[in-house]
């Protein structure tokens, strides 16, 4: 027997009633009842001998009304067509503003030319509304493309890869049902491959990997599903997919340390990666290295640097974050570095290092101005150090900036907050707080600026103007954080913390190490 698609159900024709048959839900029969042939449709378990209607009388536990005084036994008629002569019963399918629905004719006069819905506005005169179905996605073909671009919904890109690897960027909010479709434009792929850039959203339902297209006269058509599995290949053509492991990425910095009197707050290590995008293509049976860098510190005579963290491996280029800049001494500048320290009691700041990249490390620390001035504050990964100033028997002082924060973990943390300024003489009892992501706050009332925050890479705190001590605050040690799949990871060493998340696993490392990867 024939199958009636309706969209999002589907039943099936069985004919002429049969006392002897047994039905299942969604079989639709025709059944004659007072000289009146219509059409019913089963609604209960699977049985025999329940007729479905008696003396005028439908038998409800067993079935439902389909179309009453017409007989849908060859009733549909497929997709609707405006030459045709449609009858009473007869069912088709149409499109109407992008969505396939499905239409029942009611008119008792046959007739050609009668669309079943326009606008959204059933034509109520000659059909019946049945069943919606799904809104249909036209594609729309782009210009050839040669270099990176952002895809956007209901497009189709040939992708030229002649001169260069290209990566697409996916939306990074697509709605259910967005479609997107790219095509080797030159048989080229297998040289310079396409890679698809996920923006924060899964891939078959992981976060882990940005699928790499390397086979020649590649097509790959995706859809997004929902935000559990995000984008779905629907279908490839001459190629496969060659989806690599991906690591993300977080490399800390140590915080700078802090000078004397009136000193400045040290400057933030340098932040580098910790978005959903900093990530790079795993290879299999290979070693990756972490550096992590301590905080810098010193005495009242001298003063020790911060060390930069990085992470190599065969196949990356080796990503070092910064050293923090030592914060400055009463009328001494703060020092460059990853983000800069701030200046010493009427002295200028340091400078945060851009370091060539697209994101900066970090910012620049404050400047200090003013006879009664006190330090100003470090600057931060995400915001620069403030200035101090002061005259006249009063003064100000700096707050470190603030860090910036990095989901990495599984959680928001704030990482590489620069250091407060060190109280003046004019106003000792207030300095400047650390900010947020590990500063240290700064000295008051001849006490020692806190110590930065480690493996947050905070800048330390700045030394009030009378403090006598001779040791100067310490900056807080970096940080080297990979996140991975699980499945992937053939050993470590340095003893780094591991964590679960998902199907993904976190590795923190707070001094030098190393991950391996399996063969793949």
């Amino acid at each position: 027997m024939a199958t009636v698609d309706l969209g999002k159900i589907s039943f099936t024709q069985k004919g002429t009633y049969s006392n002897s048959t047994s039905y299942a839900p969604k079989d639709v029969v025709q059944h004659t009842d007072q000289n009146e042939t219509s059409s019913f449709v089963k609604i209960n378990s699977t049985a025999t001998g329940q007729a479905p209607q008696t003396n005028g009388t439908i038998n409800t536990s067993h079935w439902a009304i389909f179309a009453k005084g017409t007989s849908l036994a060859s009733a549909n008629e497929g997709t609707y067509n405006n030459s045709t002569t449609y009858q009473k019963g007869d069912v088709v399918q149409f499109t109407d503003s992008g969505t396939l629905s499905t239409y029942l004719y009611i008119n008792n006069t046959p007739a050609s030319g009668n669309v079943p819905s326009t606008s959204g506005t059933v034509n109520s005169s000659h059909w019946q509304f049945i069943a919606k179905g799904t809104a249909s996605v036209a594609i729309s073909w782009q210009s050839v493309k040669t270099a990176n671009f952002n895809a956007s919904a209901a497009e189709a890109y040939p992708v030229n890869t002649t001169s260069t690897a290209i990566t697409a960027t996916l939306p990074s909010s697509p709605s259910v049902g967005d479609r997107i479709v790219f095509r080797d434009y030159n048989r080229t792929w297998d040289t310079n491959g396409l890679t698809i850039a996920l923006n924060g959203n899964n891939w078959q339902g992981s976060q882990a990997a940005n699928p790499v297209y390397t086979d020649e006269g590649g097509t790959v058509d995706i859809v997004y599903v929902d935000a559990t599995k995000g984008w779905l290949p629907v279908h490839s053509v001459e190629n496969a997919v060659k989806s690599q492991p991906s690591i993300r990425y977080l490399v800390i910095a140590g915080g700078g340390g802090t000078g004397r009197d009136n000193g400045g707050g040290g400057g933030a290590g340098g932040f580098r990666g910790g978005a959903v995008g900093d990530a790079f293509n795993a290879a299999g049976s290979t070693t990756y290295t972490a550096t992590v860098g301590g905080g810098g510190g010193g005495t009242n005579e001298s003063h020790t640097n911060a060390s930069n963290s990085s992470l190599a491996g065969s196949g990356i280029t080796t990503i070092t974050a910064t050293a923090g800049g030592f914060g400055g001494t009463a009328q001494g500048t703060g020092q460059n570095g990853g983000s800069g320290g701030g200046g010493g009691q009427q002295a200028g700041g340091g400078s945060g290092n851009a370091g060539g990249f697209a994101v900066p490390e970090g910012t620049d620390g404050g400047t200090s101005s003013g006879a009664q001035a006190g330090g100003a504050g470090g600057g931060g990964a995400g915001q620069a150090g403030q200035n101090a100033s002061g005259s006249s028997g009063s003064g100000s002082v700096g707050d470190g900036g603030d860090g910036k924060q990095s989901n990495i973990t599984g959680s928001d943390v704030f990482y590489a907050g620069g250091g407060g300024g060190g109280s003046n003489q004019a106003n000792e009892a207030v300095s400047g707080a650390g900010g947020q992501g590990g500063g240290g706050d700064g000295g008051h009332s001849g006490v020692q600026g806190q110590a930065g925050t480690n493996n947050l890479g905070g800048g330390a705190g700045g030394c009030s103007q009378n403090y006598s001590g001779s040791q100067m605050g310490q900056g807080g040690s970096g940080v080297v954080i990979l996140r991975c799949p699980t499945s992937i990871i053939a050993s470590t060493t340095g003893s780094p913390t591991i964590t679960q998340v998902g199907s993904d696993s976190v590795v923190k490392f707070t001094g030098t190490g190393t991950l391996v990867t399996t063969s793949f």
